[in-house]
């Protein structure tokens, strides 16, 4: 395990399986020392969705900050099948947040703060990324919130 790997065991997380693409994409793709990682809806380990619905309509603050942390493991699951190690991450260079939201919920940065800890929890200074969080209708299967990301890699 590396130390990145153990950093999230000492979070009590675990890699799953990387979930595979629902239509015509790949997981990620690697151009020279960039890995672009496709969004990543917040399903659990067990496949079920953390969250499920709109952020002011019936999803709370705190239950959108989990879903977002849940899309950030799920990242990390693409980069780990995508390079074999998370340890090969030397930057986390950008993250974009989807957030299923209603009309009025205006705080979707701090719903995407659970996916942006984590990985500083995870990456340390190396995971301060740009970021970008916007509010949409819907999203697959309803889920409240989907992450992307942009790493530089070795």
């Amino acid at each position: 395990m590396g130390a990145h790997e153990q950093r999230l065991a000492d979070l009590g997380l675990v890699i799953p399986p990387a979930a595979a693409p629902v239509a015509n994409y790949v997981g990620a793709v690697r151009t020279g020392n960039l890995l672009v990682v496709s969004g990543q809806v917040c399903f659990a380990p067990d496949g079920t969705l953390v969250a499920r619905g709109k952020l002011g309509a019936g999803v709370s603050l705190e239950q959108g900050q989990a879903a977002a942390r849940a899309c950030a493991v799920n990242l990390l699951a693409q980069i780990k099948t995508a390079l074999g190690s998370l340890d090969r991450v030397r930057h986390v260079v950008r993250l974009g947040g989807f957030i299923n939201a209603d009309p009025a919920f205006l705080d979707t940065p701090k719903v995407m703060n659970g996916a942006s800890d984590l990985m500083v929890a995870v990456f340390g200074e190396h995971g301060r990324h740009a970021r970008t969080t916007i509010g949409v209708a819907v999203l697959p299967m309803d889920a409240a919130v989907e992450v992307e990301g942009l790493f530089e890699v070795a």
